[in-house]
């Protein structure tokens, strides 16, 4: 069976699964336990409009998660079938063609089945990069980060994290002018990736930011 399992998606997963596990431990009522587990399934399912009967086999165990254990097994099982972030160096270059010296972490190192996004920030210029993938390609931003050193609300995963303001550059229409857009976003974007639940707003944000 091929992955098909987005990061973000399994991230929704884990979500349900803990709910699970957290249901299990606070209550001993079997018409509640009984109603955490409908609603996990529902919504675990609800993701995949057109599911094979192989993936839904696969994705169904997670009704009989009751604690911690069971839980890293069930994810550990999934995490087979999450589809890496697609990303290499030559194509990171391409996508910012006017930042000499660009420095991008080391594919190699990187959890690929862990990313929604790319992101880094180079100290030297204090600016941060963001690549993410939509409708098949990559697609770049980069733009100043402020941190503010205290926690807030990232626009991108809505966790509560330390964040910095975000701004990207853009010629305005009048020659000569510049126009800033940004936001709020996490400072450390592994927190983010974990924290990150759909895709909606980051892609929202990089098409905002691009238009």
């Amino acid at each position: 069976m091929e992955p098909f399992i987005r990061v973000d998606q399994f991230n929704f997963i884990s979500r349900q699964a803990r709910n699970l596990v957290n249901g299990h431990a606070t209550s001993n009522d079997k018409g509640v336990k009984q109603t955490i587990k409908s609603m996990a399934i529902e919504r675990v399912l609800a993701l995949f409009p057109e599911l094979t009967a192989e993936q839904e086999e696969l994705l169904q165990p997670i009704i009989t998660i009751k604690d911690k254990e069971d839980q890293e097994v069930y994810l550990a099982q999934l995490k087979k079938f999450v589809i890496p972030f697609k990303v290499t160096e030559q194509g990171m270059k391409k996508l910012f063609p006017k930042v000499k010296k660009l420095k991008p972490p080391v594919i190699e190192k990187l959890d690929l089945q862990e990313l929604c996004y790319l992101s880094w920030i180079d100290y030297s210029s204090n600016k941060k990069f963001i690549v993410i993938q939509s409708n098949g390609k990559l697609l770049g931003v980069y733009g100043s980060f402020d941190p503010i050193q205290q926690k807030g609300i990232c626009s991108l995963c809505n966790g509560h994290e330390e964040v910095g303001l975000f701004l990207a550059e853009k010629k305005g229409q009048v020659q000569g002018t510049f126009t800033k857009r940004g936001n709020y976003i996490c400072r450390d974007s592994e927190a983010c990736n974990h924290n990150m639940t759909s895709l909606d707003k980051l892609e929202e944000f990089v098409e905002r930011l691009k238009a």
